[in-house]
Formats: C-alpha cells, structure tokens, sequence
C-alpha cells in the first residue's frame, strides 16, 4: 500500500467522528512533505481532562489518550489510551471543539518537539508489536520513554513509561506545568477567550468559532506602486485607494549617520507593521500625535476625526462628550486605514486602554517607568526588573515594552469588570510597594522640576482617554525609533536602549522573534488585592 492511502486510510476513523461544518479542528489534507519526527502533547478538557500524546509516524499523528499525563517520574506508569490517528494539522492546534461535537472542550498546546524511535527501531511496526521505545527532546519532557500495550480488547491499553535515565525527576507532576508552550496560556484562558487564541494555519472554511481577525501586509507589487508614486498620488492597497501628498516630505532626520525618514518610508512601515501593530488599535479609540511638517517641528494631539476622512473609516462617536471635546474618534482597524493616518501626519498612536463599547472598563492595567533627568536607562531596567519579581510572585503575567525614547512600560492584562479607579489603586499599590525597595531612585511628585532628577512610577494613565504609546508606534525623534514590546529576559541584553529599533529595523525583529506582547491580549486576568 503507498504511503498516501497508507496515511488517508489510518485517518478514516478520525473524519467519522467529526462534523467539520461546525468542529475548528483541521480536517487533514492528503499525504505530503517529507517525513518528521515531530511531537506534541495537548492538554485537553473534554468530558474529562487528559492529555493526548501525539507521535509523527508515516504522515499522522499516533495519538494516545493519557488520562494523568506523561510524566519524568521513572517510578510512575501512566495509563495511555490508544485512539485514532490524527492529521499533522492537528500538532498546532490550540483552541475550543464545539460543545456536542467529538472532543467538545478546549485544548492547548501543553509540550512540543521532536523524538526518535530507539535503536532505529521501525516505529509503524513497534505500534502494532504493541511496544514502543523512543527518545523525547521537547520544551517539557526529554528523556527515554516507552509505550506498552497491556490490552487489545475494546480501545487499547497502553502504559506510559519513562526510563531510569538522566533525565527522570521522581516526583515530577505535569499539573504543576499548565501553561501552553505556544501561547503561555492555561486551559481556563483559552476557554475564556477562545477567539484570541486561533491561529492561521487552521482554515476558516472549516470552523464556526470566530477567528482572530488576519492583516495581511502589502503584496510586493503594491510595495512597488508606492515606491513608483511621484511626490503625491493615488495608491491601492487591500482594495482601498488612498490619495497620498507631499510622499518626499522629510519627517524625521536622520541619526547615527542613516539619512532622514520620510513620509513616504513611514506610510510603507505603517503598511507593513499593521499586522503586528493593528490588535493593540483594533476596537478603540485613537489618540493621534501629529507631526505634518516633520518630528522637528512642535507637534500637537488630534482626537477629532476630520470632515475629509474617507466614508469607509471607522470611527466612535462620544455620547457622553461634552462641548469643546473631542465628539467623534477614529478606530484604526485596517491596513488602509493605518496608512492614511501616516499620511495624515499621525506619527505617534495612543489608542484607548478601554475597548469598544464599553469604554470605562480596561483592558489593561498599565506601569509607567516614567524616567528623570538623573535616573539612567540601568536604573529604569533595575525597576522592571522589580516589577517582573512581583508579577512573578503574584501569579500575575504582564510584560515590558520600551517606550523609544527613555522608559520601559509594563502592560497587563485584565479580565472585564474593572474599572479604571480600580487598576489605578492596583497599579498605585504595586508601584509604592516597588519604590519602597530602591527609594533613591524613586519620587512620587507629580511635577517633573519637583522630582530631584527621579523617575516616577507613574499609575495615573490608568484612566479614561489617557493612554499610553501603542506597541510598534513611531516616536517623534531622529531616526525614527518604536514603541517596541520585549521579553522579560531581554532586560538582561547589554545591548537593551529604549530606542534600539526604528522603522527601518524593528520589522527584522518582528520577524526573527515575534511579538512578546501579543499572546497576552485578552487575557482575562484577576487582579489579587494587595496590603499597601
């Protein structure tokens, strides 16, 4: 039998069970690509939790269900239910199966990586020798394992083993390591925030269960008829036509000996940053900072989406506005959209802390490090890296962005139901805690000329339309430099600066190490109270 009937014959039983018009699981395509080694173990609540390890052999997945789930523990034999292949789709799938379908419930991606049968042993007929002896190397589990068949009648039974090697750790329990290797979330955080958590390599076609909205960056071509644009023009990007001016006008000199940045360069870096940029804009309101006739020039804020604004530009009225304030908002949510705020001069971005429709609930509880004129970039790591213990020790996940000019910000998410008087005393709480371990460095007036040269740790942003810089959001400095998410670890680089990237290398960044930042929108955390 070739491989490929081999493979679509051993995934038969897995179609059956599923109803893919309504199930977000992949269905699996025919056989194809080069044989792996991969593996995955999902953790997965279901009518009851288990988790099901997934071996790559010939094209699918071997899966068995793990009721305890695998272990370090040489001195533990875990009962592994033998259940139906699975397609290679299905190795990074993360979400929620509908109620009433097969394997209604949520799954995450709890280990991943890759294994090598022992002894070069053929792991096809191993399986149907009933015993399995195979190498781990994952991002949780390593070491020596075995897979045995104790029972043939019914749905096999199989024990899980891991071998008295250097890698056993007796006493070792999966429970005590819940979170997803993909997305550092918890089964309980995918359930509720599912939508967040999809990815694109499942198909759309194929779910009922609302993705995460995809912006895709400009085509090459349309690349190619920006750079072709004389100083102004007409140019189509995702089906929209945009009139751009003065596309040679100088925006921000240059630093370091790189030649200035024009307006042209900051709509192209707008187009292609949308996708990473876009999920912090999407479904709020905008604070725009203005910059028209270059970043050397006094800007100023615009709120007020103007009379000349395209009809397809989304945007929120303020009922609750009174006269003299800003009544009608722009809500960046589309590549064209992202772009003709470039051209409309908007350098830096605020969006809202608060999502649509609701707008005194936040999303995010927000820490300024808020630098003075004595206080070095090391003292300002030295106070995050304060704040990465507390979080730490609270069980509480947020995480550092610097700012692209002098301060780190520490953004964390929180779940609906607060209000911004409540992050606000959370963040004040947590902030005085904090300052009380490095008070030299530390003052709590609010005017900069009464700090001494101090930093402040500034909580007051926790409030509506007050906003920090978005995630990837120029800044108005020579050279360009961005608003850029980072990883905890990263605070220990040397190399760290608040304006290490700009537009013209942040795309590199985002593209070798992702957004840091990302996996933690929506996350629906609680914030514990705190003794002040």
């Amino acid at each position: 039998m070739s491989p490929a009937r081999r493979k679509t014959d051993r995934l038969a039983s897995y179609r059956a069970k599923r109803d893919f018009s309504v199930t977000a699981e992949p269905a699996g395509a025919g056989a194809g690509g080069a044989p792996g080694r991969r593996f995955v173990v999902q953790r997965h609540r279901a009518r009851r939790l288990h988790y099901d390890f997934r071996l790559e052999v010939d094209g699918v997945l071997a899966s068995w269900a793990v009721p305890k789930g695998p272990t370090l523990d040489p001195g533990v034999r875990q009962l592994a239910v033998h259940v139906e292949d699975h397609p290679l789709e299905y190795a990074d799938f993360e979400g929620v199966i509908p109620k009433g379908q097969y394997g209604g419930g949520d799954v995450i991606v709890w280990d991943r990586g890759t294994w090598e049968p022992a002894d070069g042993a053929d792991p096809a007929r191993a399986i149907d020798d009933g015993e399995l002896h195979f190498d781990l190397r994952g991002e949780k589990l390593a070491g020596r394992f075995a897979l045995v068949r104790t029972e043939r009648r019914g749905k096999e039974q199989w024990l899980l083993i891991h071998k008295h090697d250097d890698d056993a750790r007796p006493g070792w329990d999966p429970e005590e390591l819940p979170r997803s290797v993909k997305s550092g979330r918890t089964n309980d955080e995918v359930a509720a925030a599912p939508a967040a958590m999809w990815r694109s390599d499942v198909p759309a076609a194929e779910a009922e269960v609302p993705l995460v909205p995809q912006w895709t960056p400009p085509s090459g071509d349309e690349l190619a008829a920006l750079d072709d644009l004389s100083k102004s023009g007409t140019w189509t990007i995702a089906g929209r036509r945009l009139k751009l001016t003065n596309l040679d006008k100088v925006l921000f000199p240059g630093a370091g000996g790189e030649p200035p940045v024009t307006k042209r360069e900051l709509i192209r870096y707008s187009a292609r940053i949308a996708p990473f940029m876009l999920p912090y804009l999407a479904g709020r309101p905008v604070n725009a900072h203005r910059y028209p006739d270059g970043v050397d020039r006094p800007g100023f804020w615009h709120k007020e989406v103007p009379g000349h604004a395209p009809e397809w530009l989304n945007h929120w009225h303020n009922t609750e506005a009174g006269p003299g304030e800003t009544q009608c908002y722009a809500v960046l949510d589309s590549v064209p959209a992202l772009v003709w705020m470039a051209n409309f001069g908007g350098v830096e971005l605020h969006p809202w802390t608060s999502r649509l429709p609701d707008v005194h609930q936040p999303t995010w509880a927000l820490i300024d490090i808020d630098p003075g004129t004595t206080t070095g970039f090391d003292d300002i790591v030295e106070l995050a890296r304060l704040y990465r213990t507390a979080l730490d020790h609270l069980d509480l996940r947020g995480m550092p962005k610097v700012t692209g000019q002098r301060g780190i910000q520490i953004w964390v998410p929180v779940a609906p139901g607060y209000t911004f008087t409540d992050t606000r005393n959370w963040v004040e709480t947590l902030s005085r805690v904090v300052g009380r371990v490095l008070p030299d460095l530390v003052s709590w007036r609010w005017h900069k000329n009464e700090r001494g040269g101090l930093a402040r740790l500034d909580y007051t942003q926790n409030a509506i339309n007050k906003t920090l810089v978005a995630p990837f959001s120029p800044r108005p400095a020579p050279g360009a430099p961005v608003s850029v998410p980072i990883t905890w670890d990263e605070l220990d680089d040397p190399a760290l600066r608040p304006d290490r990237w700009t537009v013209r290398t942040v795309l590199e960044r985002v593209a070798e190490a992702g957004d840091p930042l990302a996996p933690l929108i929506g996350l629906p955390q609680q914030l514990p109270e705190l003794e002040s």
